[in-house]
């Protein structure tokens, strides 16, 4: 029996990490809890999420509250809450921000770890960013670890 590894989280409690995570995002099942097979956070998109894509998981993404646009094949797809969408492995896409305010979303990703590469991003602080805006180029090296990759601009 597997009660060893019961969750009960209360509003507003997440799972404790490596390193404490911005509040924007709330890690509710990490990939140390489920043996690997997902994480679960729920996230306010502050930021737009430059296009990526993911090598290793599906990202699966319920809008709880507020727009989340997802553009993937040249298409910029409004979905509003109660909304769903699914981006398998080796789809490239990027997340942005529909709403005022920003959309709330409970993001799965499968095999987990994707908690894991935020703890590694944001350890590594304003370094990714330029301008105030994640930088593909310098988030690449870190995302590498975790399979994923930013689309980087055209020299």
């Amino acid at each position: 029996m597997a009660d060893h590894r019961f969750i009960q989280l209360k509003p507003g409690e997440v799972r404790p990490g490596r390193v404490p995570l911005p509040p924007a995002f709330a890690v509710k099942a990490s990939s140390a809890d489920t043996e690997g097979r997902l994480s679960i956070l729920e996230v306010t998109l502050a930021r737009d999420i430059p296009r990526h894509v993911h090598h290793r998981a599906d990202e699966c993404i319920y809008v709880l509250a507020g727009v989340l646009v997802v553009e993937f094949d040249d298409r910029s797809l409004p979905v509003g809450a109660g909304g769903f969408v699914l981006l398998p492995l080796g789809v490239p896409h990027a997340l942005r921000c529909g709403s005022d305010p920003a959309p709330r979303v409970l993001q799965v990703s499968t095999p987990g770890g994707w908690e894991c590469y935020l703890e590694d991003l944001f350890e590594a602080g304003g370094s990714v960013l330029t301008d105030g805006t994640l930088d593909p180029v310098k988030i690449n090296p870190i995302a590498a670890r975790y399979d994923l990759h930013y689309a980087e601009p055209r020299p």
